[in-house]
């Protein structure tokens, strides 16, 4: 069946997520057929070198190096097709999954909650903050403080969690008592001569003036991801955890530490908790967990929380929370089997390995007129795209600068993300050095097309 055909039949039955809808029935889709190592296919012949790792989740690439993954799905639907972990009832696969994860912790952990998607997870941690604080006889507690730029999640409560104030709209959200603080764009928002340990102490005595003007006995949680990717692959600035996290214990607040994207290997550990010195009171997972294979994601908890909620559901009766699908067995099978490959491969040796040419070339495009900026760490980078240097002036919404520049990467063969005004790198963490220098050069041709056109 042709390209032409399946667009066709696409624009007429599918409705996409994060899309111009009325937009999608004259432009239509672009038709992904099948992938191989790093590399996706077009139904029009075209090969695209996957340098976003579809949604920063295919760690482990596409295609026949897979088969070893597809038997055991294979097996796993053969063997238990379903069961719930509802009201007692558990199975091997998630047994043996939560022991994993629970020895891959990046500090000590009690239990494992498994869901189905990254924002399930984050969903469920903002439910779990909740529930522990009203068995601390501290319902008041009710509050969540997040940070402009990041992203948690597409449910009611995880999107009110999102600093991105564009998700808002139409929904009426965010809900009441979500409260942000300032993200860590350094190169934006830092002041003049400010050096980035002074942007973290400044940052810093921010969240700290708001538990104050809000009541520390109203706040639950902090939410923060080591790298906050959907504001475009920004680590956080010199001391800047450090910093925070004193904070947080001074005030008894909990840490929740979104590593859906961070988690397992993107940013050369195992967890960017671990890059950065995080203690955790909560850890989500997701996309890389599986390698997206299947959907899955993990809620990890310390004691300190575990014993609160166990006491305050037997006190009610129950803890009346949960996915029909979470913990399905084809899903932990296959999960499992994954993080065994990553074990096998030293995938996360692998990052490390690759991570100075990987940041070598982010450094090469400081000298493109477009680029005012570039961070990056593990395989997680971004490039801060300008239209004067010298005075840092960003692009107009009306100008289209994430379509052009990524129809334009298409045409030279990569897709690549572009989030605001950061153009992103996230390849899959199985890519080579070669590959690299191929995703490198179709995003320089991608950026010259561009800056033509100005």
């Amino acid at each position: 069946m042709g390209s032409n055909s399946l667009a066709q039949r696409d624009i007429a039955s599918v409705m996409h997520p994060y899309t111009n809808l009325k937009k999608h029935l004259d432009v239509g889709p672009v038709v992904i057929t099948h992938g191989d190592g790093v590399y996706l296919y077009g139904a029009d012949g075209s090969a695209l070198l996957d340098g976003a790792a579809g949604q920063w989740c295919s760690s482990l690439g596409y295609g026949k190096a897979n088969e070893r993954i597809a038997k055991v799905a294979h097996d796993a639907l053969i063997d238990l097709p379903y069961s719930h972990i509802f009201r007692h009832q558990t199975h091997r696969s998630v047994i043996e999954l939560s022991e994993r994860l629970l020895a891959l912790a990046p500090v000590p952990m009690s239990k494992v909650m498994l869901q189905c998607s990254g924002s399930e997870a984050n969903d469920t941690a903002v439910k779990m903050a909740w529930y522990y604080w009203a068995s601390r006889d501290q319902p008041q507690r009710r509050k969540m403080i997040s940070r402009m730029g990041s992203y948690h999640g597409s449910t009611c409560a995880s999107l009110s969690l999102t600093g991105n104030t564009d998700y808002y709209r139409g929904f009426g959200l965010p809900l009441p008592g979500f409260l942000k603080v300032s993200g860590l764009n350094h190169y934006r928002s830092g002041l003049p001569g400010e050096s980035e340990d002074e942007f973290s102490t400044r940052l810093a005595r921010e969240l700290e003036d708001l538990i104050q003007a809000e009541g520390p006995d109203t706040i639950a949680a902090f939410f923060a991801d080591p790298v906050q990717g959907n504001a475009g692959a920004l680590p956080p600035p010199r001391g800047y955890f450090e910093k925070v996290q004193k904070i947080l214990r001074k005030y008894e607040i909990l840490f929740v530490a979104d590593e859906v994207i961070c988690g397992f290997g993107r940013v050369g550990e195992w967890w960017g908790s671990q890059r950065y010195g995080l203690e955790p009171d909560i850890i989500t997972a997701a996309k890389g967990l599986s390698s997206a294979m299947q959907p899955i994601s993990a809620v990890i908890v310390n004691e300190k929380v575990f014993s609160g909620i166990a006491a305050e559901s037997d006190k009610l009766g129950s803890f009346i929370h949960g996915f029909t699908y979470a913990g399905h067995p084809v899903t932990t099978a296959v999960t499992n089997e994954v993080l065994k490959i990553y074990e096998e491969r030293d995938i996360v040796g692998h990052v490390q390995s690759l991570e100075p040419q990987f940041l070598g070339i982010l450094d090469s495009f400081r000298d493109h007129p477009m680029i005012g900026n570039v961070s990056g760490v593990g395989l997680l980078g971004g490039l801060e795209m300008v239209m004067d240097r010298a005075d840092k002036t960003a692009f107009p919404k009306t100008f289209g600068l994430a379509p052009k520049i990524e129809a334009a990467a298409r045409r030279h063969g990569v897709l690549i993300r572009v989030i605001a005004d950061r153009l992103v790198f996230a390849p899959p963490l199985v890519i080579t050095p070669d590959e690299l220098a191929i995703l490198a050069a179709g995003a320089r041709k991608a950026l010259d097309d561009v800056h033509a056109t100005l």
